[in-house]
């Protein structure tokens, strides 16, 4: 599990043949495996703390914003008045962050099928997990 080496992470996917996408590693914040995937949360020189689920980096603090503004802001601004968003997914809670500050949201749910990524994120990412708190969140 462990892809860290030589204090660095790298994520190679066959998904992008010919690259790679590699981070410095300062330290390791949490490495185990859920019920469904490997779990890795380190702190990197460039890019804050990253979360990486079975090997595919996820969000890092530096970037994180720009997928989640454009995943939820994007659909919500294309209907006429959203009041109800199902979220699925999105375990480090920065998509119910950015679905939170739409004014016509009433009410989020979110179907996340791995309850130690939202734990993870809560104790590493406070900055997405924010979302969280959320009184538009319905559990």
């Amino acid at each position: 599990m462990n892809r860290i080496q030589n204090g660095w992470f790298s994520e190679v996917n066959s998904q992008w043949p010919g690259q790679a996408m590699s981070l410095e590693v300062n330290s390791v914040l949490f490495e185990g495996k859920s019920k469904y995937q490997d779990i890795l949360v380190f702190k990197s020189k460039t890019y804050g703390t990253v979360l990486v689920l079975d090997g595919v980096i996820q969000a890092t603090e530096r970037d994180e914003h720009s997928y989640q503004e454009m995943i939820t802001f994007l659909p919500l601004n294309s209907h006429p008045n959203p009041k109800k968003v199902l979220v699925i997914g999105g375990g480090d809670g920065g998509v119910i962050r950015e679905v939170s500050k739409h004014p016509s949201v009433e009410t989020i749910v979110q179907c996340e099928i791995d309850e130690e990524v939202i734990s993870i994120s809560k104790k590493h990412l406070p900055s997405l997990a924010v979302g969280y708190d959320s009184p538009k969140l319905t559990q």
